[in-house]
């Protein structure tokens, strides 16, 4: 079938998730146009002759709710897409399985999908430096085989869904956010934090503050020119510890085609 170009809507707070994103997008050889979910909630139509790429990161073994309702408002016209999870890796448990239904739901049919590894986004020791060149490089293959067999495909009705790992027992979603990082005296009030965080939660006004709009998406915390923004230390042993215990094994991408 003849594509036109690749769409990528992609929420990434850190800014991780993005890259591999891109990386698979400029690899399907298509011009691409972006939608950053961490700025927006549209509501469009992407049209049957695009490549539709969605790019989440993984919160506990599911698809942030904020992403996955902001994702919710994109619909398909029965063309296809191709889901990435991105895990800091400990797993992803049913989050590729969740985007493959979210994506079927909105009328996309997914031809591919990839879990890949990232820096932790609380414990950053956890897959330090991730994605690296090899991942990216991975990322890259994986957009061109996509692109590939999408090129081997006659017509819409040709197109078939990729099976993935998971259960549909995602349904469950836990309650609870974790603790808000707080900020310290380092604080200057520039509010850059408030500008860039993906749920308002920061007041404008006063961005030493953090509302329970927070879904603990560490984007202030990586932005804060003077590092004063912080989870508490009795979070942040807590999770150290049961990630140093579940997480420290390197994991690899895992690619469905």
């Amino acid at each position: 079938m003849q594509l036109q170009q690749t769409v990528l809507a992609v929420f990434s707070p850190t800014g991780t998730t993005e890259k591999i994103g891109r990386a698979v997008a400029q690899a399907t050889g298509l011009p691409v146009q972006v939608i950053d979910l961490c700025r927006e909630s549209p509501h469009l139509t992407i049209p049957a002759d695009a490549l539709f790429l969605a790019a989440m990161p993984v919160y506990g073994g599911r698809l942030p709710e904020a992403a996955a309702r902001r994702l919710a408002g994109l619909h398909g016209a029965g063309g296809p897409a191709l889901a990435l999870a991105v895990y800091g890796n400990r797993a992803y448990e049913d989050a590729l399985f969740e985007l493959r239904d979210l994506l079927r739901q909105g009328g996309f049919v997914t031809t591919a999908a990839g879990a890949f590894v990232a820096e932790h986004s609380i414990i950053r020791t956890i897959a330090a430096g991730r994605p690296d060149a090899q991942d990216l490089a991975i990322a890259a293959g994986f957009g061109r085989d996509a692109a590939q067999k999408l090129a081997g495909v006659s017509s819409l009705s040709d197109l078939s869904e990729i099976q993935v790992p998971g259960s549909e027992a995602y349904h469950d979603r836990k309650p609870g956010r974790g603790a808000p990082p707080l900020t310290s005296d380092a604080c200057t009030a520039c509010g850059r934090c408030a500008a860039v965080c993906p749920m308002g939660a920061i007041p404008r006004k006063n961005p030493e503050t953090t509302t329970d709009a927070c879904i603990g998406c560490m984007r202030c915390v990586s932005v804060c020119p003077e590092h004063a923004r912080s989870l508490p230390p009795a979070a942040l042993e807590r999770i150290g510890a049961f990630l140093n215990q579940t997480a420290a094994t390197p994991r690899q991408p895992e690619l469905f085609l």
